[in-house]
């Protein structure tokens, strides 16, 4: 399947498409180098024709995530993230964001 990602250049960078096969895992990272020290960064995901999705936020290390399966985490100097998906299915395929704030 293919997941769109979406790009907000002003405070968070992302990669404008990933790409796996069903079953596969794959990593969708997102860059935020102007992050505060009390910001949290918060994922979500929009499906066509739906409205944005909250998934999980995050201040610094990793958390498991149970729906969709995986894992999130953040870099050791906080300036990037990355949400990993498992066992993704075509019915993971979707739009993801992160937003920090």
């Amino acid at each position: 399947f293919s997941s769109a990602v979406a790009v907000v250049r002003a405070q968070v960078q992302q990669e404008p498409l990933a790409k796996t096969t069903e079953g596969a895992g794959i990593s969708i990272n997102c860059s935020h180098p102007k992050i505060l020290v009390f910001d949290y960064i918060y994922w979500y995901r929009q499906f066509p024709g739906r409205g944005p999705e909250y998934l999980e936020f995050i201040h610094k290390g990793f958390k498991e995530l149970r729906n969709p399966p995986g894992r999130l985490s953040v870099s050791q100097d906080r300036q990037s993230s990355s949400l990993w998906l498992q066992h993704p299915r075509r019915s993971d395929a979707a739009t993801y964001y992160c937003a920090r704030g």
